[in-house]
């Protein structure tokens, strides 16, 4: 197993580290609904779940047929 030679301080340590920064994740608004919702992810809108502006899944039919 690798062991360091030395202690790595805390301010070269930190310093390494400077590089990872969170990002803020892009956010799209669809033109259909005008919901803001991540880019390139389906998104639940009263009951339908749209995607790229076109209805994949309609809870609210299901639930009238049950």
């Amino acid at each position: 197993m690798a062991h360091p030679k030395r202690k790595i301080s805390k301010t070269r340590r930190d310093k390494r580290r400077t590089h990872y920064k969170a990002v803020a994740p892009t956010i799209a608004k669809d033109a259909t609904t005008g919901e803001m919702h991540l880019f390139h992810r389906a998104h639940w809108h009263e009951g339908k779940l749209y995607y790229r502006g076109q209805v994949l899944i309609d809870k609210t039919e299901e639930e009238t047929a049950a």
